[in-house]
């Protein structure tokens, strides 16, 4: 269960805060570091920041328990909510083969999840 549950929060917080640097960056000129620094101050830039740090954190924790293998494939979720909130909140268009692979991520990922986020040593 706790697997599970930290495997939701490490989706959710890259997935946001990948929303929330897009949508804080969208239409900035950054051709210097000073702008970079500037826009990092922005509200939404600082956000995605915060989410991202959370993410980081969050999938140290996850790994430190689970299998790489299992946490990478569960959390490449995150790439099909990133391309349902780039379509609907940023008004991206998503071409049907970007469909079609989004598809293929979440039978991969229900394929692995399936199964146990542990192997057994000797398991190789």
């Amino acid at each position: 269960m706790k697997t599970r549950i930290f495997a939701l929060i490490v989706i959710l917080t890259n997935s946001l805060g990948n929303f929330a640097l897009a949508r804080g960056m969208h239409g900035r000129n950054t051709q210097s570091a000073l702008d970079y620094v500037r826009v990092i101050f922005t509200p939404w830039v600082m956000l995605g920041i915060s989410l991202l740090i959370l993410w980081l954190l969050s999938r140290m924790a996850l790994l430190s328990w689970a299998d790489l293998s299992y946490v990478v494939t569960v959390t490449s979720l995150g790439y099909v909510l990133n391309a349902v909130l780039g379509h609907f909140f940023l008004n991206e268009a998503i071409t049907p083969a970007r469909w079609a692979g989004t598809l293929l991520i979440v039978a991969g990922t229900m394929m692995v999840g399936i199964g146990t986020p542990h192997s057994k040593k000797g398991d190789v």
